[in-house]
């Protein structure tokens, strides 16, 4: 039996890895982080995510959300990365980040953080969107310079980062299949003129209750590849985090992503 923690319980995301967990016979839910001046602070986890009372409250203390688990899932806000790092780094506990819009100081706390307990991030818990990434990188290396690149990005319009951090992430898969560094374009205004050659231009749409689209545009003489993949439920993130939970417990010190997950299985 694997004990989780969830940070960030009663976030979309939160919610829906507490349904997905609570389908998992392998799995017990051990607690969830709130804010303390959350008004889901002392609520049942189940009903929370709208299921049935399993017996344990929402709390905004990290000693009692994280006590009895395993391994913790964050899918907080950027602002909270940090406390949630320490707080996992205090009590040895493995950590499976899904948290975006991270800052370069922060990127570097995640790095400390690997060298003390196992950590596991990704801009993306969606299997089918790790795959388009390698799919982007092979293509990349396939098509080369002559094919422009354009991402293209559609959230809801609560998403507050832009690109998004799966879009940054397929734009280095390609810089990475080109063996290259381009420039980053990123939207276009009047006045911005032709696009540089070699560049990788990204595009963001912001509305409704999208859950996420990624494309891949390569565009080349005569002819272009579109590489898309679309998520029509939050289930495909959370079910994303607890695989990546389960690789995880019993690990090592380190950060990990997708690709070992993916490469290991």
């Amino acid at each position: 039996m694997l004990n989780i923690a969830i940070i960030g319980a009663a976030g979309r995301m939160g919610k829906s890895i507490i349904q997905a967990a609570l389908d998992e016979p392998d799995l017990k839910l051990r607690g969830g982080l709130v804010s303390p001046a959350s008004r889901a602070a002392g609520t049942d986890l189940g009903e929370l995510a709208g299921r049935r009372s399993i017996g344990i409250e929402a709390s905004g203390d990290p000693e009692q959300a994280l006590a009895g688990a395993d391994v913790v899932i964050d899918f907080s806000l950027p602002t909270g990365t940090d406390a949630v790092l320490a707080a996992c780094v205090a009590r040895r506990l493995p950590v499976v980040i899904g948290t975006t819009g991270l800052t370069d100081r922060q990127r570097a706390a995640l790095n400390y953080a690997a060298s003390q307990i196992p950590v596991f991030y990704a801009a993306n818990m969606s299997i089918g969107l790790n795959l388009l990434r390698s799919l982007a990188r092979t293509a990349a290396t396939a098509l080369g310079h002559e094919f422009d690149a354009e991402i293209l990005d559609v959230h809801h319009r609560f998403k507050r980062d832009a690109p998004s951090g799966s879009a940054l992430e397929l734009g280095a898969a390609i810089v990475d299949g080109r063996d290259s560094r381009g420039p980053a374009e990123i939207g276009r205004r009047p006045g911005d003129g032709a696009r540089e050659s070699g560049a990788v231009g990204y595009a963001s749409l912001r509305g409704g209750d999208v859950v996420g689209e990624h494309t891949v545009l390569l565009a080349g003489p005569g002819e272009r590849l579109e590489l898309v993949h679309r998520v029509s439920d939050r289930a495909a993130f959370a079910l994303g985090a607890i695989r990546a939970a389960r690789w995880l417990a019993g690990r090592g010190p380190g950060l990990y992503g997708m690709d070992d997950l993916l490469a290991d299985e």
